[in-house]
């Protein structure tokens, strides 16, 4: 009986089943698929989702995965439960906390060395276009519905969150989607530059076809290429410069580079593992 009350008190709160939230499944292409799957409630990440989410990209991080879609079911993500904020964010520390728990996720996500594509279809909203933003690239399906409406909630968006959507669709645009709090359609989120393709088929396989070439090139390459480009757009380039180095040391070295060169030589499509 104690057992069973203990499973209920887990259920209700949500860290049960937050792995079975969160599936991982590998694509026939050997692309890595990350789904939310609540889609009783557009995906909305509860507190022990963020820290699911981020741990699985964690892991990927420190895998061989050589792209990652990440995407819903049925929508991609309405951002946070806000059902969860009068007792998670109702003081200063606590939403402090609460941050940290979404700026991990984040981080995870942005910083995972291989190409991330968000497969966007419904609702990607707040803290979920947020998490799309984190991605390297957005895919959108007709269906998407693309907006953060933090000034309609009294919600500050942070400033990781602010810097991807400047990154991403620069400062008018920026100020447009922030001060308006308006959801746009994917074809105004196209313009904006909110998503980078707009696919009128499937969102997932319209992401896995624009990142497909990605997938075949050498991972050494890519890991500091995206390393670099997420430094210099951070202004943070002489404080990771060592791990640069590292990476292109690491590069040089690979059997991936002899195999690049070779295959250049033999006028041939080169075969890269990684290593």
């Amino acid at each position: 009986m104690v057992i069973f009350a203990s499973i209920l008190i887990l259920l209700r709160s949500g860290f049960w089943i937050a792995e079975q939230m969160i599936s991982v499944d590998t694509h026939a292409s050997g692309a890595v698929i990350v789904k939310i799957s609540r889609p009783e409630k557009r995906n909305a990440l509860n507190f022990a989702m963020w820290s699911e989410l981020a741990s699985v990209f964690e892991d990927l991080g420190a895998g061989r995965a050589r792209l990652i879609i990440l995407t819903g079911d049925t929508h991609f993500c309405a951002g946070a439960d806000i059902s969860e904020f009068s007792d998670l964010r109702s003081e200063r520390d606590a939403a402090a906390s609460y941050e940290e728990k979404v700026q991990r996720c984040y981080d995870a996500i942005y910083n995972v060395p291989v190409p991330v594509v968000a497969a966007i279809s419904g609702v990607c909203v707040g803290g979920g276009c947020a998490l799309a933003l984190a991605c390297d690239f957005r895919v959108s399906d007709t269906t998407a519905r693309i907006g953060i409406p933090a000034a309609k909630l009294g919600i500050v968006y942070t400033p990781f969150e602010t810097r991807v959507l400047l990154q991403a669709v620069g400062l008018s645009y920026a100020k447009k989607v922030l001060f308006s709090g308006e959801l746009y359609s994917a074809e105004s989120a196209l313009e904006m530059k909110l998503i980078d393709h707009l696919h009128l088929g499937n969102a997932i396989e319209g992401a896995l076809s624009f990142a497909a070439g990605m997938a075949q090139n050498a991972p050494f390459s890519i890991a500091a290429a995206k390393l670099t480009l997420n430094a210099l757009a951070e202004g943070d380039l002489s404080s990771r410069s060592a791990e640069i180095e590292e990476l292109t040391a690491s590069a040089i070295a690979s059997r991936d580079y002899r195999e690049g060169v070779q295959a250049f030589l033999e006028k041939r499509a080169p075969i890269f593992v990684g290593q």
